[in-house]
């Protein structure tokens, strides 16, 4: 929670951390500035207040809509610290993320260049067109049910390898033994291919539709490799030893691009049975822990160490380092959605009998009744139907002739989707995803992963009071385009034709490193989930854009960057949401990741909200909302609003409360990154054969650029940011390269395009 600084000791202690924010800028030490970076965010102020409301006319589409079409949750708060989310972050207990060194980059299917793709077989795309969602079944590793296994068993295709200390030699047979089924596995995959086959859009122009889509699909899947087979059986044997050395046993779970995850426990035990937590939440996250930057001792008492599983991982980790295997080792961090989120719900509705402005009838105007109050999607401007915030969207769909193409994917990485949503569960919009949530215990559903990527609630703590399920990904999916749009109801989406790839890897309290980077990999088409059967499940709408819309205050994870480029290499664009730290983004991932568009987050009037991060790593600034103005007059916060049921609504006609709804204004940069998820949806269906540099390229001349006082903020609230010259009381906090105006983007020559 944000202190008021206003104590002379207290405005001494942020003169000191500027000071010392200056100084270790000038030095490498990048734990110790990452964590000057966590007090920085954890003193700066909140300086929000409430706007005056101006009443306007209604439009007769939200006075004539069902109520349950047009109830909304959400109002208006003059004072509303932020919960910070500088403490620091936590990781799974026992759960360690590594690579071998030494593995070339994975070889696919087919070799995708930026004009053409290449198949080694043409008739391997008429056996692929055919194929279903559920691939042929490939030889899948029977669970151990041996006590020297934890009890969280993440479904992976590849096997899995039991490390015992206590029966090396049988543990050495198994290493051996899935060293043998990955190659096996990889003689039923086709050699790396040559380039025997041109598939260029031009050729693909008369290629039948299904063949064009399997060569995509093919482009994308990573084939199984010798290097990374051999490399995983030395790393397993280099793991047992380390293992061995401790008394802790585990097991290693395979991959095909040679990422490896190893659970651990003392003595083969689970490590939940130990718990390392105090305070409220002790009894839901025994599982977890936070990071305290316990250093393994050079020496250490394994009596100790046997009998703390956070230490058995850290010391673990250091080893495995320390032997000069592996490219990368790490814990397995737990990321969080990026609401900028308020400590207590707001009350039902009191809010005046007003709406947003009318459209003119010459612009395309969705008829979905709360448009009105959707002044991120308006036309960047100060008149009537215009939002000085406003992304532009509906100069796009007028001017380009096109609101999106079902061809284009998007894929959501988030909490999943509420499937009963009675804006979503009809849509057209909506494709079969994937729940890589691998902990039954975060899962909140009963298993662990499966094809069903429905929400059910992420609720951490029951005892913490006004916590509730927060349905992010449902908001932030409704933005791009998952709500069915035009249809009288609700809310309209940036993309109204999309289709959207829900990808479930965030559950209760949050969502491992390890299911992330799977669900980068299995959205972007990469590699296959698992059902229940051990059968292959490729992703049947491999993803053009995938939204990330979550945050870790750490530098960026080599694993995740390794996940990231892994798809961006194959075309994929990756869209994040910069942080709500109130940092710079260096300091956040994916944010902070390189091979991203990171998107900090924008108030109505266009400037950058109060909560978001900053600096260089930003691309763009995006509208991301801020709940306690009301800067375009309507009554309401200025916060996006978006497809979530929620509870405490108001009919925003009548201002009389409703106890459910199924709209609800939310802030963030979670809410800024799918502006940008649907504005490139948007361009790649008007422009179907661009690739990603264009794509990137057209969306970042898209802005509005912002001066300096657009980009800033009170340097008693940001220490560490450089002072506006002429404005010594405020300091810049750089937001990309201006504000997304999709109104800026030239027409085409050809009249525009898409569907």
């Amino acid at each position: 929670m944000l202190r008021k600084l206003t104590s002379k000791p207290a405005r001494l202690v942020v003169g000191t951390a500027v000071a010392s924010l200056l100084v270790l800028a000038a030095c490498d030490q990048q734990d110790t500035r990452l964590e000057r970076a966590r007090d920085l965010a954890d003193a700066t102020l909140d300086q929000l207040s409430g706007r005056t409301i101006v009443e306007q006319d209604g439009t007769p589409a939200l006075e004539t809509a069902d109520v349950m079409d047009r109830a909304i949750a959400g109002t208006l708060r003059n004072d509303m610290p932020f919960d910070t989310e500088s403490e620091r972050p936590m990781f799974a207990i026992g759960s360690i993320i590594a690579k071998p060194k030494d593995i070339p980059p994975a070889e696919t299917m087919a070799v995708e260049t930026e004009d053409e793709v290449f198949l080694a077989d043409p008739e391997a795309l008429a056996e692929t067109a055919e194929e279903s969602a559920d691939s042929p079944p490939v030889a899948a590793p029977t669970p151990s049910t041996s006590r020297s296994l934890t009890i969280v068993e993440p479904a992976r295709v590849m096997p899995k390898v039991k490390l015992d200390p206590n029966a090396r030699s049988k543990s050495l047979s198994e290493i051996e033994k899935a060293t043998e089924e990955l190659e096996r596995t990889a003689e039923l995959e086709p050699e790396p291919p040559t380039k025997t086959r041109s598939l260029s859009p031009r050729s693909l122009e008369a290629a039948p539709v299904q063949e064009k889509e399997a060569a995509r699909k093919l482009a994308r899947r990573s084939v199984i490799s010798k290097d990374a087979i051999r490399a995983q059986r030395d790393a397993n044997s280099v793991m047992l030893d380390t293992l061995s050395k401790y008394g802790v046993g585990g097991e290693v779970a395979m991959s095909r691009e040679g990422q490896m995850v190893i659970q651990i426990g003392e003595d083969g035990g689970s490590p939940t049975r130990f718990d390392t937590q105090s305070g409220p939440k002790s009894a839901f996250q025994n599982f977890l822990a936070i990071d305290q930057k316990i250093e393994c001792p050079d020496d250490p008492d394994m009596v100790t160490v046997q009998s703390n599983p956070v230490m058995a991982t850290e010391c673990i980790v250091k080893d495995l380092r320390a032997s000069g295997q592996f490219e990368y080792v790490e814990k397995d961090y737990i990321f969080e959605n990026q609401f900028a989120r308020k400590p207590r719900p707001d009350t039902p509705g009191t809010s005046p009998d007003v709406t947003g402005g009318t459209i003119t009838e010459t612009d395309i105007t969705p008829n979905d009744p709360l448009w009105s109050l959707q002044w991120h999607f308006q036309n960047n401007g100060t008149g009537e139907g215009e939002s000085s915030g406003g992304a532009g969207f509906q100069d796009f769909w007028t001017r380009q002739g096109t609101e999106g193409s079902p061809d284009i994917v998007v894929a959501v990485v988030d909490t999943g989707l509420q499937m009963n949503h009675p804006d979503i569960k009809d849509s057209p919009n909506i494709a079969p995803g994937w729940d890589m949530v691998s902990d039954p215990r975060m899962g909140n559903d009963g298993d662990g992963r499966d094809s069903d990527p429905n929400d059910p609630g992420d609720l951490c703590d029951p005892s913490v009071p006004y916590a509730a399920d927060t349905f992010h990904g449902t908001h932030v999916a409704g933005t791009i385009g998952a709500a069915a749009t035009n249809n009288g109801a609700g809310v309209a989406g940036g993309a109204w034709n999309v289709k959207i790839v829900p990808v479930r890897a965030l559950g209760k309290c949050g969502g491992r490193l390890s299911d992330i980077n799977d669900a980068i990999r299995w959205a972007g088409g990469l590699i296959p989930a698992e059902d229940k059967e051990g059968n292959e499940v490729w992703n049947d709408n491999p993803a053009d854009i995938i939204n990330l819309s979550i945050g870790l205050f750490e530098y960026c994870p080599a694993s995740l960057q390794d996940a990231i480029d892994s798809v961006t290499e194959r075309g994929v664009i990756v869209v994040s949401a910069a942080g709500n730290a109130r940092v710079a983004t260096q300091f956040y991932a994916p944010g902070g990741c390189a091979n991203v568009i990171s998107v900090a987050a924008g108030d109505a009037r266009g400037q950058i909200a109060p909560y978001s991060n900053f600096g260089p790593e930003v691309d763009i600034l995006a509208p991301g909302g801020d709940l306690t103005r009301d800067d375009n007059g309507d009554g309401r916060p200025d916060g996006v609003l978006s497809t979530k049921a929620s509870t405490n609504c108001y009919d925003p006609v009548t201002g009389e409360g409703v106890e459910n709804c199924f709209y609800a204004y939310e802030q963030g940069t979670s809410m800024a990154a799918p502006h940008v998820s649907a504005a490139l949806a948007l361009l790649k269906a008007r422009d179907p054969d661009a690739n990603a540099d264009t794509l990137i390229s057209t969306l970042l001349a898209a802005v509005d650029p912002r001066e300096p006082q657009q980009c800033a903020g009170s340097c008693a609230l940001y220490p560490g940011t450089t002072p506006i010259e002429g404005s010594p009381d405020m300091c810049l906090r750089p937001c990309g390269q201006g504000l997304l105006n999709l109104a800026k983007v030239p027409e085409r020559a050809t009249g525009g395009g898409g569907q």
